[in-house]
């Protein structure tokens, strides 16, 4: 990227935010702090009213606007691809919302633009998995996200899969996230009194009660690390016969998948994982054409699945 398109390209991104930092501008557009400085004082000699404190960042004047932007056909075709996902991974109200944003987004394009979109939705497709089961429930995602902008407690029915139990729980949301093809919502439980993980499919119901909190949670990013962190992750390795490798599709991604290299005429593979029971559970499908290579208690346990199933067989 040229100096001309960089510096344009940073006014935009001053644009987005009330303040932004220098280390933000230099991290995207992999450049120096001190580039960042020069890029700032462009800005500032050709008339851009901007206000900078060190150790806090820089913001332009308020009621400063550029002309209408003109995407690119690269900028264009992925906010195509993201209205694809969205059909497909969220829920009706955020598609709906996201489908209005689009025809904004449509209205600025140039007309080569325009046409360019239409002809390539058709090449671009978010397909479910046939694998799991379709869902249907509501997912409460624009209510959630509502309530987090605007600090409001939030009334909803929950059942929690782990005792099998339903229970009413005023709640306090922090953050929704995606992960295995379901969205959660982090959030303080006034009747736990703690922070809580809950699966959105699972809400029955959720009211917006009006009531605003006052607390100032943690961040969605703290909770996410946490979580991480306090799972046992173990590190899987296994020799694969290079024939059936083909027949893993998506499956190895659930559990796990880091990376594979050749050797010979097998394939090593690693994987990592909190789960060792899971694991064998996968490893069942395809056994008599790998090796364990470690660890050693994954051979264990598939040695008592194994013993297991043998009993059920022979009953």
């Amino acid at each position: 990227m040229n100096r001309i398109d960089r510096v344009s390209a940073i006014l935009i991104q001053l644009q987005s935010k009330k303040v932004v930092k220098a280390q933000e501008i230099a991290d995207r557009f992999s450049i120096s702090l001190r580039t960042v400085y020069r890029d700032i004082k462009a800005l500032e000699e050709s008339g851009v009213p901007l206000s900078g404190e060190a150790g806090v960042g820089y913001s332009i004047m308020e009621g400063y606007r550029l002309p209408p932007i003109m995407f690119t056909r690269e900028e264009a075709i992925a906010f195509l691809t993201a209205e694809k996902m969205v059909e497909k991974l969220t829920d009706p109200s955020s598609v709906q919302q996201f489908q209005s944003a689009m025809y904004k987004i449509r209205s600025v394009l140039r007309y080569a633009e325009k046409d360019l979109l239409d002809d390539m939705s058709a090449y671009i497709e978010v397909v479910e998995n046939p694998y799991l089961p379709a869902e249907s429930k509501p997912l409460h995602l624009q209510a959630i996200l509502k309530s987090i902008a605007g600090k409001e407690v939030l009334d909803i029915g929950y059942f929690a899969n782990h005792n099998q139990q339903y229970s009413n729980r005023e709640v306090e949301p922090v953050g929704i996230y995606y992960q295995g093809s379901y969205w959660y919502m982090i959030a303080y439980c006034r009747l736990r009194k703690d922070y809580r993980s809950f699966r959105t499919d699972r809400i029955s119901y959720i009211n917006i009660t009006g009531n605003h909190f006052e607390k100032q949670h943690p961040s969605l990013k703290s909770f996410l690390t946490k979580m991480k962190q306090e799972k046992e992750m173990h590190t899987i390795v296994i020799e694969v016969e290079k024939s059936v490798l083909k027949y893993f599709g998506d499956q190895k991604f659930y559990n796990g998948f880091v990376s594979q290299k050749e050797v010979g005429d097998k394939v090593e593979m690693t994987f990592v994982t909190a789960s060792l029971m899971g694991f064998t559970k996968f490893f069942l499908l395809f056994g008599e054409y790998a090796e364990i290579i470690s660890p050693p208690e994954l051979k264990e346990l598939l040695k008592k699945n194994i013993a297991a199933i043998s009993k059920k067989l022979s009953a």
